[in-house]
């Protein structure tokens, strides 16, 4: 049964992608996963050992669907690098942040000029290091910037990494440059203006609160 299970999972896969339209030049990377778990269930499988309640080694890091769309519409999804991108957003939605980071490494090995893959890694490298920017972070961000100076992507998601560090006000220029870099006709200017404007009325009420209390005299 573990192989006829298998199999109807192969082809279950195999017919969602085709579905939606997977592109001919990534079905051999699909295969070859395939086969990989294939040859993992060969050799380590075994269909009678009794069942039990396991816990994960991590805990599931949930992924807002919003910002992977609109990294997508940045950067594009049904491309070669893309392809290590949604690999690498599978383990971290189960946690799995060091294999997220391996996943893009790999991708930047067969792809070292890919600035939406040097993005990645430094969001993948947020995320594995505990929502701060660590130096191998920014190097990340540095490099796709250098890679494609007028591309959005890569000063949105440096901003935006800032932003779940906590840091408010190291954002706001990166932010500001992804939108300047961004044509008005883009699908995704609105959100990315948008964002900004948000950001900027957060920093103006931080720095009325600042005021306030500078201010303010002290209670004895």
């Amino acid at each position: 049964m573990g192989w006829v299970m298998l199999i109807a999972i192969a082809a279950l896969a195999s017919a969602v992608l085709w579905r939606i339209g997977l592109p001919r030049g990534l079905w051999t990377f699909v295969g070859s996963a395939l086969m990989l778990g294939a040859t993992g269930y060969a050799l380590q499988g075994n269909p009678t050992l009794a069942g039990h309640p396991v816990k994960a080694d991590a805990d599931p890091i949930p992924l807002d669907p919003d910002l992977i769309a609109l990294r997508d519409a940045m950067t594009g999804r049904f491309t070669g690098d893309g392809a290590y991108l949604i690999a690498a957003d599978g383990m971290t939605r189960i946690g799995a942040t060091g294999s997220a980071v391996q996943w893009i490494l790999a991708g930047i090995n067969k792809y070292p000029q890919s600035y939406a893959l040097w993005t990645g890694l430094g969001m993948s490298m947020i995320a594995h290091d505990g929502n701060r920017m660590s130096p191998t972070a920014a190097f990340a961000f540095q490099q796709a910037a250098r890679l494609a100076p007028q591309q959005p992507a890569p000063p949105f998601f440096t901003g935006l990494a800032y932003v779940q560090a906590g840091e408010f006000a190291k954002a706001r220029p990166y932010w500001a440059k992804a939108v300047a870099l961004t044509p008005k006709t883009m699908s995704y200017y609105p959100e990315l203006a948008g964002r900004l404007a948000l950001l900027d009325r957060f920093l103006s009420a931080l720095e009325l609160q600042r005021r306030a209390k500078v201010g303010s005299p002290e209670k004895s």
